[in-house]
């Protein structure tokens, strides 16, 4: 499946770098993890695409620069709800994972450090993309302690269809108008100075 001027963006390094999870739904069956998935169509070829260096390797695809933020409802496990839609008047970043996704959770941690950091300024959604699993979602955050994020589930995996990268985690910037920055494709260090220089245009 294909992935549907930031000074600091070099062209993209070979798609086996690339750290995510191949994101394939057999029928009946949940998604397997994969150490990488390789990158075909527009993010592949995309001009200004960067491949980040270490376990933390995802790309960065700017060739959906200006969509819309697409409206859907979330919920927790508990039945709180969310829409994307009422999030729009400050910069919100969408992250797309799965408990079974290695580069996911690896991320997850400093996700939850951006989300403290910027508490205020951007609103950080992590979306899980297991099928029917609201207990072990909700089991992974309470294992973890991760304060600053909430167990937001996507049974239906609207987003995955939506964005279409065929890889996890995915995650997707958009600004206080709800038009798409940039999306990461695979995994990425959140806590580290290279996210600063990204949202940096965004988020102030």
């Amino acid at each position: 499946m294909s992935p549907r001027p930031f000074a600091f963006v070099v062209p993209l390094l070979a798609a086996g770098l690339l750290a995510g999870c191949d994101k394939q739904t057999p029928a009946d069956t949940q998604p397997q993890s994969a150490p990488s998935a390789a990158a075909s169509g527009p993010a592949a070829g995309a001009e200004g695409a960067e491949a980040a260096a270490g376990p933390f390797n995802g790309t960065l695809d700017i060739s959906n620069r200006g969509a819309a933020l697409p409206d859907f409802t979330f919920s927790d496990p508990s039945g709180k709800k969310v829409r994307t839609l009422d999030l729009k008047g400050k910069p919100l970043l969408i992250n797309l994972w799965a408990t079974w996704c290695g580069p996911c959770v690896l991320e997850m941690p400093t996700l939850d450090a951006l989300a403290a950091a910027k508490a205020g300024k951007m609103t950080v959604l992590t979306v899980s993309q297991d099928m029917n699993q609201a207990a072990a979602v909700d089991a992974f955050f309470k294992q973890r302690k991760l304060a600053h994020l909430a167990p937001w589930l996507d049974p239906e995996n609207a987003l995955s269809d939506h964005y279409n990268t065929g890889v996890l985690p995915t995650t997707v910037l958009y600004d206080a108008e709800g038009k798409e920055v940039w999306r990461m494709i695979g995994s990425h260090d959140w806590s580290g100075p290279r996210t600063d220089a990204m949202l940096a245009d965004t988020v102030r």
